[in-house]
């Protein structure tokens, strides 16, 4: 295999973005990308796009097609992959096989969603669709349902409070006040998560990643060529991606999500190296307890750890690791199909060094974590400079 490497990123603002469509909104941020690493579309020799639920939200499907046609790249293969919340890093991981594999040379990497098209109940029942339809989501299970349900087992077992819990979303809000493309540059306080809304006890508004339009874009291609094209690629070095049970109650355990420590397993091996090696990690926060979970189930804390050690300050930038700097899917927004990619986006700013007021203290690896559903899914990325 060839040793691939990240040589431009883009993104549209993440929100609600009435001004841009959904095909805008994939189009800027690959505009972006290809500016980042002075390419031309004419350069680009496939394309895999990830988006989750386009044909329930915006009443569009054949996405490969149609970003292909709009951006002017026919006729390269242009391929939309699903994998639910995981999308985006699907489609990373298929556009890192091409090139590794010597298919392709220059490839990208893209993921979109628009869901603030349709009303909160309509955007529920399509991301609802991603856990167990018969089982989970008939009888009423969505997800701060099926999350709720992991923290709560999670207090059980551990002796974990609300106020751990809220601390996530504390430090992930005040990372994202210095992200210019995130959907919430505004911090909160305890008393602000703690006095807001509940949703699914014991998860309460500020513990839920919020409903987000948004499109990320990556670009990929061997490293002994990218360094034609930029001065500081990123290389992959680790990939792993993992299954699990769709529905929860078919899981082992409530308190960790096994296909995440399968991908990071096979993504550690594949770099050769141990979590204590990772500077940064951007994992899948889309309710607090997720992130919790996600730092144990990656090897930084010991199960049942993660929750104090984030009331403790030890996930905050620059400190024992550094969580979320983007601000995370509850700071950053989840626009599902392009969160992953979007993960990666920052992880190559961070290593390039180019992550501004948020940036890490001379970072050497950085992580990405993403999970479909409730953990179905699970993809884990480890970069360095190249």
């Amino acid at each position: 295999m060839r040793q691939v490497a990240v040589v431009g990123v883009g993104l549209s603002k993440f929100g609600e973005i009435w001004n841009r469509s959904f095909r805008e909104l994939i189009a800027e941020a690959g505009v972006m990308a290809l500016n980042d690493c002075n390419l031309h579309g004419n350069e680009i020799e496939a394309l895999f796009i990830g988006t989750m639920a386009s044909g329930l939200l915006v009443g569009q499907e054949h996405i490969g097609a149609l970003i292909a046609d709009h951006m002017g790249l026919n006729p390269i293969p242009a391929t939309r992959v699903e994998a639910a919340c995981a999308s985006g890093s699907l489609a990373f991981r298929q556009a890192y096989m091409a090139v590794a594999s010597g298919l392709h040379d220059v490839v990208v990497a893209g993921g979109v969603e628009k869901m603030t098209d349709v009303n909160v109940n309509d955007a529920s029942l399509a991301l609802g669709a991603a856990g167990d339809a018969d089982w989970e989501l008939f009888n009423g299970a969505t997800f701060p349902g099926l999350y709720a349900l992991m923290a709560r087992r999670y207090m059980h077992e551990f002796g974990a409070t609300e106020e751990q819990f809220a601390a996530v979303a504390v430090k992930n809000h005040k990372n994202a006040v210095h992200n210019p493309y995130a959907q919430f540059q505004k911090e909160i306080t305890l008393e602000t998560v703690m006095k807001s809304k509940m949703v699914a006890s014991p998860l309460k508004v500020f513990d839920c990643s919020p409903i987000t339009d948004g499109a990320a874009v990556a670009v990929l291609m061997p490293i002994d060529k990218a360094k034609k094209f930029v001065d500081c690629p990123v290389e992959v070095i680790g990939s792993g991606q993992a299954s699990d049970t769709i529905a929860l109650h078919s899981r082992k355990s409530l308190t960790e999500i096994t296909a995440t420590r399968v991908a990071a397993k096979k993504a550690y091996e594949m770099a050769k190296l141990k979590p204590r090696d990772i500077s940064l990690a951007e994992v899948h926060d889309c309710f607090t307890i997720a992130e919790i979970l996600a730092i144990e189930d990656l090897g930084f804390f010991g199960r049942g750890r993660g929750a104090k050690a984030t009331a403790d300050g030890k996930t905050a930038l620059n400190s024992e690791i550094s969580i979320n700097t983007s601000g995370g899917l509850k700071g950053k927004g989840h626009p599902v199909g392009a969160t992953g990619v979007a993960q990666v986006v920052e992880a190559t700013l961070q290593l390039q060094g180019k992550a501004g007021k948020r940036q890490v203290d001379e970072p050497k690896y950085a992580l990405t974590h993403n999970v479909g559903g409730s953990g179905a899914t699970a993809l884990v990325h480890i970069f360095k400079k190249g």
